[in-house]
């Protein structure tokens, strides 16, 4: 079986969708005990003798022995108390930590810690390591950090890390409601490959079948094991990290999330800054995303029973769109003015290719399929188990289809009713 770095070489070579997949990361190590060799890693890969640790008190504490690592660094800590949502005014502080100095970033945790890390890494030019503390998302490689600014919550390009660390000792302690977050999590690609292929039929947006296969054989793997999630055993979480750095690595190879994420994501993203707005702390991320999938595996199969279609130009109230979104409206315009992401889709165009994309949402496996392996991972599978209203659900997602310029199958629904 190949190791990460191996299938990372693999795909230097040019591709047939026409671009060469290039990735910052340059180690990767998954394997027992390393928190003991961190120090020795950042220096095998250069890192400057200044690091900033940045964690949150949780986090650090999973990742015991990290600091006695790092003798013969001059470490600086960026420590907070829990970090749930990743925020711009966390970026700001880290920019400022680092801004003109010879230092490196040393990122302990999963997504609300690593994201601020990405995006201040990319804009002050710093090299960044991550070391996991739980297989609780597929971020970890990812190009792209989802960062709240203004109550509004949006995908920033940011940095893929030089160096992720894996330490299957620390992954398979992490609390269970974690691992199947991480589950719950990785199922949502499904989705986004959909969201993914059928703006490329419709839009001719760039998509390469080999980062698609690269997703698709990753979330395949941890469907086979979704029974084993929860388990305390080592090489099953070593498995379960790989996998799902994998699709994060796919996000890389595109230098963007359409590999892992579709209309799923930012159904749950528009719920998290409604529940911010409402002074409300979000779920983990995989919670609402695993259950945001269900929902829409369950539309999107209703889809592709229907045969045939008459189709018609999007037609959106703007004044219901923008009242609902209140503060947030002036962002959502700016995703929407001069012109919105169906403007390149004809009704005509979209009733010609309806039996591909039927064969497109037919390749994934099925809504009861989903939900079996979901419910094996301990995964939440129903509005109830992550705590929010059937209103707050069919609101957003009703509503989330403007917060992105991203075309997905949810989008086309005024389309095809």
């Amino acid at each position: 079986m190949k190791t990460v770095m191996e299938i990372i070489k693999d795909f230097e070579t040019p591709c047939l969708c026409g671009h060469t997949h290039k990735t910052a990361i340059r180690d990767v190590r998954i394997g027992s005990g390393l928190v003991h060799n961190v120090g020795d890693i950042l220096k095998e890969n250069k890192f400057s003798q200044k690091i900033l640790l940045v964690a949150d008190k949780n986090t650090l504490a999973a990742a015991e022995g990290i600091e006695e690592s790092l003798k013969g660094f001059s470490i600086e800590y960026k420590v907070y108390d829990n970090i749930r949502v990743a925020d711009m005014k966390h970026v700001e502080e880290l920019e400022g930590i680092i801004n003109n100095r010879d230092i490196s970033i040393l990122s302990v945790g999963t997504g609300s810690v690593n994201d601020p890390c990405r995006l201040a890494a990319a804009n002050q030019n710093k090299k960044l390591c991550i070391f996991a503390t739980a297989p609780s998302m597929d971020g970890f490689a990812s190009y792209s950090s989802p960062i709240v600014k203004d109550g509004f919550k949006s995908s920033y390009a940011a940095k893929s890390p030089e160096v992720i660390i894996g330490d299957t000792k620390i992954l398979v302690n992490a609390p269970v409601y974690l691992k199947s977050a991480g589950f719950g999590d990785m199922v949502a690609k499904y989705i986004g490959l959909v969201d993914w292929k059928i703006s490329n039929i419709l839009t001719g947006e760039p998509y390469c079948e080999r980062v698609a296969e690269l997703t698709r054989n990753a979330v395949d793997k941890l469907m086979s094991m979704a029974d084993r999630v929860t388990v305390n055993d080592e090489e099953t979480a070593g498995e379960i990290f790989k996998s799902l750095l994998m699709t994060g690595i796919g996000m890389s190879f595109m230098q963007n999330s359409r590999p892992a994420s579709g209309c799923e994501h930012v159904i749950a993203h528009l719920m998290e800054c409604v529940e911010l707005r409402d002074g409300i702390i979000p779920n983990y991320h995989g919670e609402d995303i695993g259950v945001c999938t269900l929902k829409m595996l369950e539309y999107y199969n209703s889809l592709a029973k229907i045969e045939s279609i008459t189709a018609k130009k999007e037609q959106i109230d703007w004044e219901d769109v923008y009242n609902f979104y209140g503060e947030m409206a002036d962002d959502v315009k700016k995703l929407n003015q001069p012109k919105t992401v169906t403007d390149e889709v004809e009704p005509k165009q979209l009733e010609e290719k309806w039996q591909e994309i039927r064969e497109v949402i037919k390749s994934i496996p099925d809504y009861a399929t989903i939900y079996s392996a979901m419910e094996k991972a301990g995964c939440k599978l129903t509005i109830g188990d992550i705590g929010k209203s059937e209103k707050l659900m069919a609101d957003c997602i009703k509503y989330s289809p403007y917060m992105r310029y991203r075309l997905t199958l949810l989008r086309l629904k005024d389309m095809i009713q």
